[in-house]
């Protein structure tokens, strides 16, 4: 079976697309995956190991661990009330992964992470390059959380965490945030960054324990109408709106 609709879905020229940007757009996996997947020797275009950097033209076939894929013939935007437990992660092998538990009938995969002892909204999409958007830093996209912590909070606190904190197990500073104090020991806090587990490494720096952790809020999307362990699916609306921002 021929693959080359995917040029015609995304508007592609006979140039060809890089087979890392292929398998993204075709709902496969992200690009860096794709990448691994390339240095192992499981793709093949036109019948032959595909090489970094190679590119798929209008005609050729494209096989991943000698299956042919097909392209996919939708765009899939999930907004996912992730309970706690659940392991953000499109590895089948990892217990309780997000996958299995939604069990989705179109390939998907997570965008950013949401560590497996918080819940809140995660977005999954088939989508690679609108994945990649929401997560590069360097686009500065609002995700926002209510987190509990062990003992009071002080003003100390608040300033330190406002201004960017020392993280000495990824020896990075992080970026300035906006926080907000809820209560005694509750606060919401607003980033641009990504870093992992960094709001708990962040409180364990400034000798606090994060007792809880709810993300509420990613970019202009929240968990209205979305109980914990079900999703909402985009609108085709609502995922042009997402394109246009993004």
């Amino acid at each position: 079976m021929k693959s080359n609709s995917l040029f015609f879905l995304y508007g592609m020229d006979d140039k060809g697309i890089r087979i890392n940007k292929y398998l993204s757009e075709a709902g496969v996996c992200s690009r860096r995956q794709a990448d691994r997947f390339v240095e192992e020797g499981r793709v093949l275009i036109d019948g032959q190991p595909a090489s970094a950097g190679a590119k798929v033209m209008p005609d050729s076939v494209v096989e991943l661990d000698h299956k042919v894929l097909c392209p996919v013939e939708e765009e899939v935007f999930l907004l996912f009330h992730k309970p706690k437990g659940i392991v953000c992660t499109a590895q089948k092998r990892e217990k309780d992964n997000v996958i299995d538990y939604l069990n989705y009938p179109v390939r998907i995969y997570p965008v950013g992470r949401l560590d497996k002892d918080s819940h809140g909204l995660l977005l999954l999409t088939n989508q690679g390059d609108m994945a990649n958007a929401i997560t590069k830093a360097a686009n500065a996209h609002e995700k926002e959380y209510v987190v509990r912590v062990n003992k009071p909070i002080t003003g100390t606190f608040l300033v330190h965490m406002a201004q960017g904190v020392y993280l000495s197990e990824l020896d990075r500073t992080t970026a300035p945030c906006k926080i907000k104090k809820l209560s005694d020991k509750e606060f919401s806090i607003i980033l641009t960054q990504g870093l992992n587990r960094q709001i708990r490494r962040m409180c364990k720096e400034l000798g606090y324990r994060v007792m809880d952790l709810f993300r509420i809020r990613v970019m202009d999307f929240t968990l209205e109408g979305v109980p914990e362990g079900t999703y909402k699916t985009l609108t085709k609306e609502e995922i042009e709106g997402l394109k246009r921002k993004l």
